[in-house]
């Protein structure tokens, strides 16, 4: 089992919600910034973003593109936004919790 895969799929939501809470994105510029960061496949993205859209945390809209059809752009809603604020508190004490298991362990430095 990959570790990092695993860690990735944890992730991938929060990093989304986040994304999508700064400004309306599209599917794959959606997958590139969250590359910028961590390495994900662009095919883990759709079925996330779809159950974002399902769960309510997220709308669609299309948008006309210069550069060819039509783009599904994400827009995050109200529910959604106060979903990622409970998502970031969770992340950011999950990180200091396994931070503070690290420190206190008796692991090789």
């Amino acid at each position: 089992m990959d570790i990092n895969t695993q860690f990735k799929k944890g992730v991938l939501e929060l990093c989304v919600l986040v994304l999508i809470e700064k400004h309306d994105r599209y599917g794959y510029e959606l997958a590139e910034a969250v590359s910028e960061h961590i390495e994900v496949a662009e095919g883990a993205l759709y079925p996330l973003l779809r159950r974002l859209v399902k769960d309510g945390y997220c709308t669609t809209y299309l948008q006309e593109s210069s550069e060819g059809p039509p783009r599904k752009y994400y827009k995050i809603t109200n529910e959604g936004s106060l979903y990622s604020k409970e998502l970031i508190l969770a992340w950011n004490a999950f990180v200091q919790n396994v931070g503070n298991l690290i420190e206190q362990g008796d692991f090789p430095k």
